[in-house]
């Protein structure tokens, strides 16, 4: 609602530092709660392009005495602060808990003596583990399975006869399949969030992201978005690379999006205590979108490397049925693919980077994460 003071939790991070700015634009007061890690922030104070009219308070979301601070005469919170990436949740498996858990569990805590109107908070699409598809005969299939490439010639999913599955897109309905720490993180951090304002009288709203993609990615951090990744390995000399054969399809949606589906996420009535999907309802393949990037900046010469194996935690196909999001909250994604592409590629090209790809690769490789 327009005049509010909204705290958002992780603000100071990509997608944070958009919703603060469209929060801003609305009117409202915004109090921004963020620890600013090294490898998000890298070794800088207050991030450039989070707003001066936003309060900071550097602190971690699991320290109490932190929050309740954050939370004084606070109408709504917008929850995003997380650790980020599939891969290094299975190793760092105390850390990704502890922060993305224990401090959703820390903020209600809080909340439960300092309620709000409604919090809105970052799930994600990770919790789906592999998208729906139908089978051979028409079925719905909810548990797509990948046998082992040494059983099965093919990355995709098949049937108990051998069939290939054919992916359609994913509604909210589907049932969850926690096929990582990450997306078991993100999981909690919903749920947590749909049973904790019930229970003590506030509204809730989960959104489940898609692949966020647009100007202000952390470029060094190798758990970030895909497309960033890509970018950092072009804008450093390198080309993607890019795990299985490529093929796998998925849903880019541009940050200017994401940032205004949490403000209708705030303020929309039919909004609250359900999850939405969000992304851009339009399916890629990471080689097309490798090759899109490339072309974008200047790169299109550079071919993509296939690493030609699987991460532990990966999945195949998953893409979003957006209908919910479009019916319940007249929510569509509206940044056209080519023009976000060439917004981002013009932001890389001013920016400078460190390649940090192959040494998260050989740390999922030290620990049997990569087959």
């Amino acid at each position: 609602m327009l005049g509010e003071r909204v705290l958002v939790t992780g603000g100071a991070g990509f997608i944070g530092r958009a919703v603060v700015a469209e929060l801003l634009a609305q009117g409202d007061e915004v109090r921004v709660l963020d620890s600013l890690i090294e490898q998000v922030h890298g070794d800088r104070g207050r991030p450039e392009g989070l707003s001066p009219d936003a309060e900071l308070i550097r602190g971690d979301v699991r320290n109490g005495d932190v929050v309740a601070r954050a939370l004084e005469s606070v109408d709504s919170v917008v929850h995003l602060a997380a650790e980020v990436g599939v891969g290094q949740s299975m190793y760092e498996v105390e850390r990704y808990t502890s922060v993305n858990d224990v401090g959703t569990a820390v903020l209600f805590e809080k909340l439960i003596d300092r309620p709000v109107r409604r919090v809105v908070t970052a799930s994600s699409m990770s919790i789906y583990g592999e998208g729906l598809y139908r089978d051979a005969a028409g079925g719905v299939v909810q548990d797509a399975v990948r046998l082992p490439r040494d059983a099965h010639d093919t990355w995709d999913p098949v049937d108990l006869a051998g069939r290939p599955l054919v992916p359609i897109a994913t509604p909210e309905w589907k049932r969850p399949d926690l096929a990582s720490i990450y997306a078991l993180n993100k999981y909690v951090q919903e749920r947590t969030t749909l049973i904790m304002a019930k229970a003590y009288g506030m509204e809730a709203c989960c959104l489940r992201l898609w692949n966020v993609y647009g100007p202000g990615q952390a470029l060094s951090n190798p758990y970030t978005g895909v497309l960033a990744i890509f970018a950092s390995r072009y804008l450093t000399g390198g080309a993607p690379m890019i795990f299985e054969d490529g093929e796998q399809r998925r849903d880019f949606v541009h940050i200017s999006d994401i940032a205004r589906a949490f403000l209708v996420a705030l303020d929309h009535g039919q909004a609250v205590d359900d999850v939405f999907n969000i992304g851009s309802g339009d399916v890629r393949t990471v080689t097309d979108v490798a090759r899109a990037l490339g072309a974008a900046m200047g790169a299109g010469d550079r071919s993509p490397e296939y690493v030609g194996k699987t991460r532990i935690g990966d999945i195949r196909h998953c893409f979003p049925d957006v209908a919910k999001a479009q019916e319940k909250l007249g929510f569509r994604a509206a940044k056209n693919w080519n023009e976000g592409l060439t917004e981002l590629a013009e932001w890389v090209a001013r920016q400078q980077a460190d390649d940090r790809v192959g040494q998260a690769r050989a740390e999922l490789e030290k620990r049997g994460l990569v087959a």
